[in-house]
């Protein structure tokens, strides 16, 4: 995925941060061993006296000079080695810290994202999610069919194929899918095994209740003081790869949630950036509560996948 420039300074601060701390470590160890072995510093101390000595040298244009320089280097390396385990310290005590070896902490390796770039990516794109932690259990390893059978079987099953062929298509194809049916049938469920997926494939996702999303378009169209605090958050809902809007109908519907509702799934559209919504609400209730273009936007580009069976959360419970 394109990173957006919050995240990647998000992602940059952690290395800068990661850069300051292991200096900070190296640095309080050199004063541990200069304070217990003198012998130590003064050898550290020689390695300038070479420079300066051997820079004379090569601006003499000594042939030998550079093979000298290295020899002396090796040995006064040795030595400083040696006093270090003398002291009791181990021989690599000073070498220079990393977080990320292959990286050197830059996040790069041959001019590639490193692995821990990759995976601060990911960790990143988690927690923006407003998932984080729910898809430790929410995900396709504990889907069970166990709660379903005769028509609802069948109807899960099919949603359930839906969801896993909206990831197989997503890096190559547009498509928004709409779960409806009765309450605490499995369609919040499969909704963030969906994004559990597509997160750790590096995508962005974003989860709203439908009451979060309408509250945060409505703070960001009447308040003006919060208006710059949550510009991230709205840009975010129209660039980013895929919005889940959970429990559409609970909202409180209004002339103005029916305009923004519109607003922004026909934005997306437009931009091609799919949407996930799952509802309580019947076919013939979505078309008595909202209005007519948002009933044609969500037949003519979401596929609808209805969910039935038993509230699986009271079944768990009894």
């Amino acid at each position: 995925m394109t990173l957006t420039n919050s995240q990647y300074d998000s992602i940059q601060r952690d290395y800068d941060a990661a850069q300051l701390k292991n200096r900070r470590i190296l640095a309080m160890r050199q004063a541990e061993v200069f304070s217990r072995c003198p012998s130590y510093e003064a050898a550290d101390a020689e390695v300038s006296s070479l420079s300066v000595e051997f820079g004379r040298r090569l601006l003499a244009d000594e042939p030998e000079a550079m093979e000298d320089y290295r020899k002396a280097l090796s040995l006064l390396s040795q030595r400083k080695a040696a006093l270090l385990i003398q002291a009791g310290f181990p021989e690599d005590y000073l070498e220079p810290l990393y977080d990320c070896p292959d990286c050197k902490d830059t996040g790069y390796t041959d001019g590639r994202r490193c692995h821990c770039f990759e995976r601060k990516v990911i960790n990143l794109l988690y927690m923006q999610s407003n998932l984080d932690g729910l898809l430790a259990t929410e995900n396709f390893s504990s889907l069970s069919y166990e709660y379903y059978e005769g028509d609802d079987l069948q109807n899960f099953k099919k949603a359930v194929e839906s969801s896993l062929s909206f990831i197989k298509s997503f890096p190559s194809s547009y498509q928004n899918l709409l779960f409806y049916g009765e309450v605490g049938t499995g369609k919040t469920f499969l909704s963030n095994c969906i994004a559990g997926e597509l997160l750790g494939q590096g995508y962005s996702v974003i989860y709203f209740s439908s009451s979060a999303l309408f509250n945060l378009l409505s703070k960001y169209s009447f308040d003006a003081g919060a208006k710059e605090m949550l510009y991230k958050t709205y840009d975010d809902l129209y660039n980013c790869d895929l919005v889940i809007v959970d429990d559409l109908g609970t909202e409180m519907s209004n002339s103005f949630t029916n305009s923004q509702f519109f607003s922004f799934i026909n934005e997306r559209h437009l931009r091609r950036k799919p949407v996930i919504i799952s509802t309580n609400l019947s076919l013939e209730e979505l078309k008595n509560r909202y209005s007519e273009r948002i009933v044609s936007r969500l037949t003519s580009s979401f596929t609808f996948r209805k969910i039935t069976g038993p509230d699986i959360r009271l079944c768990k419970n009894i």
